[in-house]
């Protein structure tokens, strides 16, 4: 069972969400380790210590909260150093999926990222809706995988998770393959493109001479109507016939053919390739 905890890359800007969701809780040892200058300065804001990496090797889990880039040399740094049975966690799965976790067989590997709150997730409390990012006040479902290691180190690593990423509504379990599908491959490939092509859309159209807070409370609304009927949040909901015949119109000249060529598992392997490289 995980008690003691490394979080590694603590005062960085994920290390220092999760940082403050483990700090006042008294299930967990926790102890933070971070290199940088900046880091070491927010954690000293939130009243926390700095540890060595000597507590590495006393801990049941490791958080690795530091960039993809730079997973696979401060994991290989640190892998002699990990206890046998040790749950090493990483928050994304490009290091995972891109081999660049060191191979040792007698410690777990568990991957873990966050879905964010649901443009659908409406909260009562109105200053929780501003919680874009997630893990602060603003309810959002997390995805898991158990890359490597005893099956019973799912459980503890999922019950971690649902901590550090709180508040958590549900723990969806899948496999690392099916993680770099949804990121990179859905969540920044694909819809990243999409996201700045709608901005670049909406800056054309002001830049045409539609003022610009009518061009933005337009394109606002309208993205939120599209995607309640998209998704299938309206019962019974339905564009408009004229609308069915502009994006028959529109979807041709904007995507290829073969845009789903981005979500081919191998293509998305290249993508990690891409984005993992220092």
């Amino acid at each position: 069972m995980i008690r003691k905890i490394a979080l590694v890359g603590a005062g960085g800007k994920m290390g220092c969400r999760i940082t403050d969701n483990l700090r006042d809780n008294r299930d967990y040892d926790v102890s933070y380790l971070e290199v940088s200058a900046e880091g070491k300065s927010r954690l000293m804001q939130r009243g926390v210590a700095v540890s060595s990496e000597e507590v590495i090797g006393g801990a049941d889990a490791v958080i690795l909260a530091v960039p993809d880039i730079h997973i696979g040399k401060v994991a290989s740094s640190l892998l002699q150093k990990f206890r046998p049975g040790c749950i090493v966690i990483t928050l994304d799965p490009a290091a995972a999926m891109g081999g660049h976790l060191p191979k040792r067989d007698d410690i777990t590997y568990f991957v873990t990222h966050p879905t964010h709150p649901s443009v659908f997730n409406w909260e009562a409390d109105r200053k929780k809706h501003f919680d874009y990012f997630g893990g602060i006040s603003a309810t959002q479902s997390i995805v898991c995988a158990l890359a490597q290691g005893p099956e019973e180190h799912y459980a503890e690593g999922e019950a971690l998770a649902k901590i550090f990423y709180a508040p958590v509504s549900r723990a969806h379990r899948i496999t690392v393959e099916q993680m770099a599908l949804l990121e990179p491959g859905l969540a920044e490939t694909f819809l990243g493109a999409v996201m700045f092509t709608m901005r670049e859309a909406l800056d054309d159209i002001i830049a045409k001479g539609v003022p610009r807070e009518a061009a933005f409370d337009f394109f606002m609304g309208h993205i939120n109507i599209d995607l309640a009927l998209c998704f299938d949040q309206i019962p019974g909901g339905v564009f408009s016939d004229a609308c069915y015949k502009a994006i028959a119109i529109g979807k041709p000249l904007i995507f290829r053919d073969d845009w789903k060529k981005v979500l081919d598992p191998e293509h998305v392997k290249y993508q990690v390739e891409i984005m993992t490289k220092a």
